[in-house]
Order: C-alpha cells, then sequence, then structure tokens
C-alpha cells in the first residue's frame, strides 16, 4: 500500500534549519533517500548539512554543485547530489548512483531534475522562501518514511 503524509515546519535562521534535519538525519539508514527541492537560496545545501551533522559527519559539507556527488564518511555514508547541472535520471545513473543506493543515505538537491532516477519511496523536502525564514514540508512516500515522519512529529513536540 502506498500512502503520502505530509508535515510542514517553519524555521526562523539557518541553525533551526539544521536542526530540524539533524533530528531527521539522526533517524537515517543505509538505502534511505532524501529528495530536495526548492528555488535558488532556499537552504537546500544548509538542510543536507543538518543532515549530515545527525548522521555524524564531521567534514564540512558544501554543495557539489560542480563535482555534481560528494561522498562522506559516517555510518553510514551520506552520497550529497547536487543535480542542478543534470538534464535527467541518466545523467545521475551515469555518475554511478547505482553504487550508493543501498549503502548509504542518498541526499538529491535539485530532486526534480533527476526524479526517473530516484527511488520512488522516499521523503521529499520542499523548502521555501517566508518573509521570516522558510517554510519546509516533508512529504513521507512509503512505510519506512511515514515511520520516520511519525517519530519526527514525536521528537520535535
Amino acid at each position: 500500500m502506498h500512502r503520502d503524509v505530509t508535515v510542514t515546519f517553519d524555521t526562523e535562521t539557518p541553525a533551526q534549519t539544521q536542526a530540524l534535519a539533524a533530528e531527521i538525519g539522526q533517524m537515517l539508514r543505509a538505502g534511505d533517500c532524501v529528495a530536495l527541492f526548492g528555488p535558488l537560496g532556499a537552504g537546500k545545501t544548509c538542510f543536507v548539512q543538518g543532515l549530515a551533522e545527525g548522521l555524524g559527519v564531521t567534514d564540512p559539507v558544501t554543495s557539489p554543485t560542480f563535482i555534481i556527488m560528494r561522498v562522506y564518511r559516517s555510518v553510514p555514508p551520506l552520497c550529497h547530489v547536487d543535480a542542478y547541472r543534470l538534464a535527467s535520471g541518466v545523467a545521475l545513473e551515469e555518475i554511478g548512483i547505482a553504487d550508493w543506493l543501498e549503502a548509504a543515505v542518498i541526499a538529491v538537491e535539485w530532486a526534480e531534475n533527476v526524479a526517473d532516477a530516484l527511488p520512488r519511496e522516499r521523503l521529499d523536502v520542499h523548502l521555501d522562501h517566508t518573509p521570516t525564514g522558510r517554510r519546509i514540508t516533508l512529504s513521507a512516500s512509503g512505510e519506512r518514511y511515514l515511520g520516520l515522519l511519525s517519530a519526527l512529529s514525536v521528537a520535535v513536540e
């Protein structure tokens, strides 16, 4: 059975955005996929920095815009993809994303450009500007991610 559930959070600072993402990062495991959507400057990389913190990454996390994919050491590893310059999921497959889909947590910025190569069951993160910060809408597709959103709702209360 496939159900979608959506939860929305508002953050006022990059630190709040990262703290929310760090909560999620602590719940992620190998094989999880986080797809990030939003306009330039909406906080996609900031969100991935928080995921990385939650996963225990100690290296600085920066956008891999020109190298497309960067892998960070953690358990499980974090595979950070910036698909801004990719035209389709075929390009993502050509850079070897399949090698990481089960072994790492995958975080994909500009996911709309490569949606055809991403798992159907995943956590979608939509980031938008608001007058006072960011609106972060999390959409869970699949039982794994429904459980993750349920646990997140309890953790942030």
